[in-house]
């Protein structure tokens, strides 16, 4: 490839066996299909597995350009048209042919793995359909919604990070006592002493060593969309990803990664922080803990690039457009929603309604002993 643009993928990876059209790859299949003669042709598999990068690799490869956006050109193999794009697939934006680059040529590190799309548009249709039907608190009209003015399929890079861990900590074990305490009270005017059972905790220091296997820690790779946004799609069923192969991708759009390896990391380790934390409270023992240090060791630190699908939609609703996506493997749905101000108000009322009468109820009882 040259700098002045993508390297398309072999003519005969997506040329349609029947009436030479272009193929695109069809959710939930492992096959390519047609969209003019609908026929399918399987995608035959590399002979690899999908491997784990040492970490340290990472010292060898070179420093990974800067690519502005919309520098990259390429010519459609169908209408010749050109096009400029900053992902590693798109579409001919005037006859739509699948455009896929050569991720080797272009990125400082390849994806190993992708999870294909499962979830087909028709399936993610009916997703947001069931969504706004079951959303508490929206507009009635909201339910009336099943259609997307936009669809988008779109590959979204990830980081995966495995790692062996072994945390030194220092803290303390509470274990609860009980003790009589005398208190008085006045009964019918005249004071009168009780004794009552109340709980203590003593607490004790605490050391130790844990250790755990981290697997897959899954950190997003772009920064184009929110990471607390793609967190709510999980979970993701990683033991289905296959080895990297251009085909997946013919049809969509695929986001290069802009966060670094080495920034991944840090973000991982983020992750696997109150994990590990919960591993030496666990440890500790006892009624209580407190955890007053860790010092953790990271050994065996592994990665891998993860394309991961997902379905962006875009609904209207009173005139306003609303953003969506869809997990492309589970269907589950994120997004935003619009909310009704008369039923929340009607809700809260309901609430303090509910409040009122079981406190008259309290109250009427203890009059009445």
């Amino acid at each position: 490839m040259t700098e002045q643009g993508f390297a398309p993928a072999p003519d005969r990876a997506f040329e349609c066996e029947a009436c030479g059209a272009r193929c695109e790859y069809a959710p939930g299949t492992y096959a390519l299909r047609c969209p003019y003669c609908r026929h399918e042709q399987g995608i035959v598999p590399v002979p690899r597995q999908v491997v784990e990068h040492p970490i340290a690799e990472l010292a060898y490869l070179p420093q990974r350009a800067v690519v502005p956006a919309g520098t990259k050109v390429y010519t459609c193999p169908g209408c010749h048209a050109v096009t400029e794009s900053d992902t590693l697939s798109d579409k001919c934006q005037f006859c739509a042919t699948p455009l896929v680059a050569d991720a080797a040529a272009m990125e400082r590190i390849v994806p190993e793995a992708v999870l294909p799309f499962g979830v087909t548009r028709d399936e993610a249709r009916g997703a947001l359909g069931a969504w706004t039907k079951s959303r508490w608190f929206a507009p009635s009209s909201l339910k009336q919604v099943t259609e997307a003015e936009t669809f988008r399929g779109s590959y979204l890079p990830h980081w995966t990070y495995d790692a062996q861990t072994t945390t030194r900590y220092t803290g303390e074990r509470g274990v609860h006592y009980w003790e009589t305490e005398t208190y008085t009270e006045t009964v019918d005017g005249q004071p009168v002493t009780r004794t009552r059972q109340v709980q203590r905790t003593a607490w004790y220091p605490a050391s130790g060593t844990v250790g755990r296997f981290f697997d897959d820690v899954l950190v997003p790779a772009s920064s184009r969309t929110p990471e607390k946004q793609l967190d709510k799609l999980t979970p993701w069923p990683l033991l289905e990803a296959v080895p990297y192969q251009q085909e997946y991708l013919a049809g969509f759009r695929t986001v290069r990664y802009d966060v670094e390896p080495e920034v991944g990391l840090e973000s991982a380790r983020q992750r696997m922080a109150p994990v590990i934390r919960a591993d030496c409270t666990s440890d500790i023992g006892g009624d209580e803990q407190r955890v007053h240090s860790m010092s953790t060791e990271y050994s065996a630190v592994t990665y891998k690039l993860l394309l991961l699908p997902v379905w962006f939609l875009t609904y209207l609703h009173a005139g306003k457009p609303w953003q969506v996506m869809v997990n492309a493997r589970t269907g589950e749905v994120i997004g935003e929603r619009p909310y009704s101000p008369m039923k929340i108000v009607l809700a809260s009322l309901a609430a303090a309604l509910l409040v009122a009468l079981v406190v008259a109820l309290v109250m009427l009882n203890t009059s009445h002993n």
